[in-house]
């Protein structure tokens, strides 16, 4: 029979590298074209590779927690039958890891506070259970969420026999057979050896959780370290009077809710006033390189979303051709997408501009670190009701905190108070009546 050598796919147009996490099949086993032969974990996305041709899997060239380039080849495979096949076949992700999920309805916020429909600061809740990684929290690839929710099971109830405890598809097959055979529980997983705790260095004790760096975490460590050692960070803050924002919010959000299905939040607003900005002052939408500074034409927004193991900043692209609306809708897609680990890699790619939402945990200022190749991030803190100075008098205001941290390479204190300034202007021009569509 005929042999070919699989090769590591790319995962998206700027994503050059993976670790596989775990081999579905084993050497002699059988493959079948189309369906899954390995998962690959990259700094974007979690994805099960199908495999490229039907076979017999002779030989794992690159194995479990292995980083390879795209291209290297992982695996011999003796192809079915007597046709032609070219030497080397490279897995393509899945059409189920590569489609966009459709987005569903968005926690509300109490109104007190700045709240993310999609949030870059939002308390993402996982629209399924979450299984333990060494007593972490982690979430489920795609074809595992795919596959529950076309056999209703409960994950929660399952097992992971992969990499660090994780569920693939193969467990949730195993748990549905041993469900419908009427047995108790699905195949326990082999057992691990836990990995003792060492006194470390520094004062550390026998007591201290020594927590390996995950390939995310390093790579967020690794970003935001060249951002501090490269780019020179300053910072402004203005306080804004959010009255007509929550006025214009109370007016529309019970007709909006029934006709997008998600809550409007405050974060689209303040998306909104940053494009407005932008616009008005089109340095601040720029790169810093060593010879000259590129400003941007588009205004491709990234919006950062927390979780509990790491931080993702998916773009809005041309945002400023979208209405209130339809940014309400495009952040709302983008956290859904993001919560479920749907996005593709180069949503997560080419943003010109950061806005950041750390008020959805009731943070008054944040000095928040810039992305590299953007000249800022502006920062919307929480929504709180302060006594204010109106007209000689005291009243209760609505107010909220603007912080905005930029390059100073680029811009100089002027340019980025102008920014910020026109930033608080545009939410204190809304009034109930600004339509939203």
């Amino acid at each position: 029979m005929a042999t070919t050598r699989v090769t590591m796919p790319q995962l998206g147009e700027s994503v050059h590298e993976g670790t596989i996490s775990r081999w579905l099949v084993k050497p002699g086993e059988k493959v079948v074209e189309f369906e899954p032969m390995l998962e690959v974990d990259t700094d974007k996305v979690n994805a099960e590779v199908p495999a490229p041709v039907t076979g017999v899997l002779k030989e794992i060239l690159a194995q479990e927690g292995d980083t390879v380039e795209a291209g290297t080849e992982i695996a011999v495979v003796e192809v079915e039958g007597n046709g032609e096949v070219p030497a080397t076949v490279e897995v393509r992700p899945t059409e189920a890891e590569a489609a966009a999920e459709a987005p569903t309805e968005a926690d509300a916020k109490p109104e007190a506070r700045a709240e993310p429909a999609r949030a870059p600061a939002p308390e993402p809740e996982p629209a399924r259970p979450a299984a333990q990684r060494d007593g972490a929290e982690h979430r489920y690839s795609p074809g595992v969420l795919q596959l529950a929710d076309e056999r209703r099971v409960d994950l929660s109830q399952v097992t992971g026999t992969g990499l660090g405890g994780r569920v693939t598809k193969r467990d949730v097959r195993q748990f549905v057979e041993a469900r419908d055979a009427g047995r108790p529980e699905a195949p326990a997983p082999a057992t691990s050896t836990p990995t003792p705790t060492l006194p470390r260095e520094g004062g550390g004790s026998e007591d201290d959780e020594v927590v390996p760096l995950s390939r995310m975490r390093r790579l967020i460590a690794e970003n935001m370290t060249r951002s501090k050692t490269t780019i020179p960070h300053a910072w402004q803050t203005q306080e804004v009077d959010m009255s007509g924002v929550v006025a214009n919010r109370n007016a529309n959000k019970a007709a909006f809710q029934q006709r997008e299905g998600f809550s409007l939040t405050y974060l689209p607003y303040v998306i909104a006033a940053a494009v407005a900005s932008l616009r008005e002052h089109p340095e601040v939408n720029a790169t810093f390189n060593e010879t000259e500074i590129v400003v941007h034409r588009r205004i491709d927004l990234g919006v950062s979303v927390g979780f509990e193991d790491t931080l993702l900043v998916p773009v809005i692209r041309g945002a400023d051709g979208l209405s209130l609306a339809g940014v309400a809708r495009a952040v709302n897609d983008l956290a859904t997408r993001a919560r479920s680990r749907r996005l593709k890699a180069d949503e997560l790619q080419g943003g010109t501009f950061t806005v950041n939402n750390s008020g959805t945990f009731g943070t008054l200022f944040s000095y928040s670190v810039i992305n590299p190749g953007q000249a800022g991030i502006l920062t919307m803190e929480a929504i709180v009701d302060r006594p204010v100075a109106v007209d000689g008098m005291i009243g209760i205001k609505p107010m909220m905190y603007l912080c905005f941290s930029f390059d100073h390479r680029a811009l100089d204190g002027l340019q980025a108070a102008r920014f910020l300034v026109s930033c608080r202007r545009w939410l204190e021009s809304v009034s109930a009546e600004t339509p939203i569509y």
